[in-house]
């Protein structure tokens, strides 16, 4: 039997039946999700879903269902992949540098509505350049940096000579400006969050009403992630958000959002259980632990430390579990456990109903031909 036809056979099995390492995704928890999201989004800033997070074209057809304006992802390889399973009005929240990465953009814009973020003169005249050879027009959104030093113009002038060049340029239409408050995310405390966001946000609105004293009109403002959508959401002037880890969720992100659940597990089997250590066979090639260890159902389980093909757990001296159980994990960070694996186990009533392709993962290019 093939891999995919391995696959394909784990429908209709108990959650607890499959081979492990399994990724395991609760389509009713993600139902609830993007719906509690979609609720807070008719009177506030409207949701442009992150599809870096969950990489799959279900998904984001039942985020568009309830309601997302459309798309975003972080690289040219991801809005390919949404492209090609029909999607449109996709925004590329990053810069894009490479001729063969523009040339692709640019081709897939002749047919769909591409977004862009740009900080640089330099970044725009490339852009516009392989708007020009594959003649299709670009949306810009002007990248201005409000506190996490990564992208992103450093001051509202260098952002007015960003909007004047791309303003210039044949093939680029600027549409708005973005921000990513990233750097407040992970406050555990809710009041400084908001404080932090608040400050964040503000330095992104200042860039805009710049942007628009200097004669550019401004559409969109984009910024927001999940642990912070329901303040930067609320700002008057944002008009739409980025979060996309509210669909999946995971043991990092779930304490800050309570209005979101973990959809998201990994299944393990006990290969080991050596008197207070228990080990299973999954490591950091299934589960990412950027943010945060996985943190087993079982309350009564610790996990000690991710290895590379282990996961060592602490468990008391009568407790039963043994040599070939089963132990079933949240994440620890939904995004780069996404991913590791090439598809999710689409659970419902704890039982699996189908199998989801994740698509443009690892370098993003998919499989060799």
């Amino acid at each position: 039997m093939s891999i995919a036809g391995n696959r394909r056979s784990a429908i209709g099995r108990a959650r607890h039946e499959l081979i492990t390492p399994a990724l395991i995704l609760d389509l009713e928890i993600v139902r609830r999700n993007i719906a509690a999201m979609a609720d807070w989004t008719k009177t506030h800033a409207k949701i442009r879903p992150h599809t870096k997070i969950h990489k799959c074209a279900e998904i984001a057809r039942m985020q568009i269902a309830a309601g997302a304006i459309g798309l975003t992802t972080a690289t040219v390889w991801e809005a390919l992949a949404m492209v090609n399973a029909g999607f449109d009005n996709i925004l590329i929240a990053n810069e894009v540098a490479g001729e063969q990465k523009l040339s692709l953009l640019a081709a897939a814009a002749r047919e769909k509505n591409i977004l862009v973020g740009v900080d640089d003169p330099q970044g725009a005249r490339a852009l516009s350049a392989a708007a020009q050879k594959a003649g299709s027009r670009i949306g810009v959104l002007v990248d201005i940096d409000i506190g996490l030093r990564r992208g992103g113009v450093r001051g509202s002038e260098d952002a007015v000579k960003v909007a004047q060049t791309v303003s210039s340029l044949p093939g680029l239409v600027l549409r708005g400006a973005m921000g990513y408050e990233g750097w407040v995310v992970m406050e555990p405390n809710r009041q400084v969050r908001a404080q932090k966001a608040s400050e964040a946000i503000g330095r992104l609105v200042a860039g805009v009403e710049l942007l628009e004293q200097a004669g550019f009109p401004i559409e969109i403002v984009s910024a927001g992630g999940t642990n912070t959508h329901d303040m930067t959401g609320a700002h008057a002037r944002v008009t739409e958000l980025q979060a996309g880890s509210y669909a999946l969720m995971d043991a990092a992100y779930a304490p800050l959002s309570p209005a979101f659940r973990p959809a998201l597990t990994i299944l393990a089997t006990v290969m080991s259980r050596q008197e207070t250590t228990a080990v299973l066979d999954c490591g950091t090639k299934v589960v990412a632990v950027d943010l945060a260890l996985p943190a087993p159902m079982d309350p009564n389980i610790k996990v000690r430390e991710v290895h590379e093909e282990h996961t060592l757990l602490d468990v008391a001296a009568d407790h039963p579990l043994r040599f070939g159980d089963r132990v079933e994990l949240t994440v620890g960070y939904c995004g780069g456990t996404v991913n590791l694996h090439d598809a999710y186990h689409v659970v419902e009533q704890d039982r699996v109903t189908d199998i989801w392709p994740i698509l443009a993962r690892g370098d993003g290019r998919g499989p060799m031909e």
